[in-house]
């Protein structure tokens, strides 16, 4: 077993958030795919705890009214990686994070079933920050050591047309650049790569 995780599917460096909104994966299925997202909660604020209440069922709606509508929300990804870095974990690596929702990947739908959820805090249009990117490929190389992953997407290349993240923003060269070989692909067309360059 890695050592980067306990037996229970936990990173070590990560700080534990344990959340209910998770379930078994379907008999034989294995986190095969790893899906990046972007999350900012209320909507284009990148501070405070409403990601980490959202994820366990804590979150007061009632607080801003950009939060209306989420009071029955109950979701969840497997880690949150913050601007600064912070690693959270709010799901065990072997269980089934509900982060994805209604997608397909290469023709298979589902893509909890087979994934793994990660969140960066963010926008879209913001760039991402550097201790962002060098946490999320230490986390995905630790990852691609202990589980059978082969591929990376982004929530838009899973759920085309419902959802845009991780965004324009992300820089998903910097971010394959920066996994040393460590085996995992991207298989969409190169015009569906973004920059960060362009972005404040």
């Amino acid at each position: 077993m890695h050592e980067a995780f306990d037996g229970e599917g936990w990173f070590r460096r990560a700080r534990r958030v344990p959340s209910p909104n998770h379930d078994a994966r379907p008999a034989g299925a294995v986190p095969e795919l790893l899906v990046v997202h972007h999350i900012s909660l209320p909507p284009g604020v990148l501070s405070g705890d409403a990601i980490e209440r959202l994820f366990t069922n804590t979150l007061d709606c009632s607080a801003d009214p950009r939060l209306a509508g989420l009071e029955t929300v109950r979701v969840s990804a497997h880690f949150l990686v913050r601007r600064r870095g912070e690693l959270l974990q709010f799901v065990p690596v072997g269980a089934r994070a509900w982060h994805a929702g209604t997608s397909s990947f290469l023709g298979r739908e589902r893509c909890n079933d087979f994934s793994i959820g990660i969140e960066l805090e963010g926008t879209g249009e913001r760039r991402y920050t550097d201790p962002q990117y060098r946490v999320l490929a230490s986390l995905t190389r630790a990852l691609a050591a202990r589980l059978p992953l082969r591929h990376l997407a982004g929530h838009s290349d899973i759920a085309p047309g419902r959802k845009t993240d991780p965004g324009p923003s992300f820089d998903w060269a910097r971010y394959e650049a920066l996994l040393d070989g460590c085996g995992l692909s991207r298989p969409f067309p190169s015009e569906c790569r973004s920059m960060s360059k362009n972005f404040p």
